[in-house]
């Protein structure tokens, strides 16, 4: 998500507020997540009334009287008191506002995963429903066209993944899909892997091993990554024959590649060099 100094300001405060709103002991997380999505749903569709939430020209208070008249009593006082907060501050163009207020509804979605305990369980669905996308170019093409009904997307995220995951991821990857806009799905997927790491102030180390880790390789692996890094990395393990055997590791940009395939391809480019 790329956003506009005004809209980061904008963004900036209203987290602010979803905190402050989340931190109630009577206000449910998830409650308050699916109805903001539903409101960036509601935005997407009527671009008239996203203009004018967004519209600059007009006064703080009426902005905010205008989304209050319009979604009290079909969102909750919580969801309410963000979307004042959204509404009420100068975002950069209208799409950085539903952009924002998507990622409002995220924050909150996953911090419901983290006060129910299932934060490490969405963490780890999300990066294994990406990689069944990444993996199959016709559903991801499938899930990315613009042309295809947003029930039929939604239909088959559910048909793919619901009765496998929990609620939250669910309604996250469903997010993700609906507001593709032809965008690749996988890398969209792949973010909302790394946000919800950084809920947990870690980073996302996918490694890819020729074999499947016992327990003891896996805590072996993942102590001498922490160590490495000097932080929590979360491993996300999948299993390439191919390789040969050893490992690939790569921890945002950075790829260390142990495996055979690999040291032979290093091999072959010293003596081709």
């Amino acid at each position: 998500m790329t956003l506009h100094a005004a809209s980061r300001e904008a963004l900036d405060l209203a987290e602010n507020r979803l905190g402050e709103v989340l931190a109630d002991a009577g206000t449910d997380p998830a409650t308050v997540g699916d109805e903001l999505l539903s409101v960036v749903a509601l935005l997407d569709r009527e671009i008239g009334l996203r203009r004018a939430v967004a519209d600059g020209s007009a006064t703080p208070e009426a902005r905010i009287g205008l989304a209050r008249g319009i979604l009290a009593g079909k969102v909750s006082e919580p969801a309410l008191q963000v979307l004042d907060s959204v509404a009420g501050s100068r975002w950069s163009s209208p799409r950085e506002l539903t952009d924002g207020l998507e990622a409002l509804g995220r924050s909150a979605l996953l911090t419901s995963a983290e006060k129910s305990g299932n934060i490490d369980a969405v963490e780890d669905q999300l990066f294994r429903v990406t990689r069944i996308v990444a993996g199959a170019p016709e559903l991801e093409q499938a899930l990315s066209d613009l042309a295809a009904p947003a029930e039929a997307k939604r239909t088959l995220v559910r048909t793919l993944f619901a009765d496998k995951v929990d609620v939250v991821t669910k309604t996250l990857v469903e997010q993700v899909v609906l507001r593709a806009k032809g965008r690749g799905v996988a890398n969209a997927l792949e973010r909302l892997v790394q946000l919800a790491a950084e809920r947990r102030q870690r980073s996302v180390a996918q490694v890819t091993s020729a074999s499947a880790l016992s327990d003891e390789q896996h805590a072996r692996l993942s102590e001498k990554l922490n160590a490495l890094y000097g932080r929590q990395l979360a491993l996300h393990v999948e299993v390439d024959p191919s390789l040969g055997g050893g490992l690939v590791v790569r921890v945002g940009d950075e790829v260390i590649d142990g495996s055979t395939a690999g040291r032979i391809d290093a091999l072959r480019r010293r003596l081709a060099g």
